[in-house]
């Protein structure tokens, strides 16, 4: 039944099958169905005009559509990067303790067997570096996840 009724379309069973996977990239975005959607309706067009001609059978339409599913998923992710590896202005936005890098802070608790901790703003860091006493002004020298690298200042 399914297949009578894709062969009465025609062409238009391309145009159809790249509507509805553009309907499921809307519903569920994810940038995957787009380029097959937009290979989808390519195919259609061309089988519009070329629906007359004697090799335009089934095979070399699905062959058709593989090509330029491939070649629109290509161009896709040339002139649109994923997420991520554009550039940006806050290249450091999700990354806090890297944001404290250079800046200088007391020490709260000293710095014994290479671990202690400083207040900086509202939020207690654990730190690595030298021992130190309490009270110490130190700097933020490197970041590794939630520990913080510090120095004497």
């Amino acid at each position: 039944m399914i297949i009578e009724w894709v062969t009465s379309l025609g062409p238009w069973s391309w145009m159809v099958f790249g509507a509805a996977l553009l309907a499921i990239e809307i519903l569920a975005p994810g940038v995957y169905l787009l380029w097959l959607g937009i290979a989808a309706i390519l195919t259609g067009a061309l089988s519009f005009w070329l629906s007359d001609t004697s090799f335009w059978l089934w095979q070399t339409q699905i062959v058709t559509f593989l090509i330029l599913s491939v070649a629109a998923t290509l161009a896709g992710r040339r002139y649109f990067p994923a997420n991520g590896s554009g550039g940006t202005d806050e290249p450091l936005l999700n990354l806090r303790s890297h944001q404290l890098v250079g800046r200088t802070a007391l020490l709260e608790e000293p710095i014994r067997e290479g671990r202690g901790r400083i207040r900086i703003d509202d939020t207690l860091w654990r730190v690595n570096g030298p021992n130190l006493p309490a009270g110490t002004r130190v700097r933020v020298t490197s970041a590794s996840g939630n520990e913080l690298t510090v120095a004497a200042e």
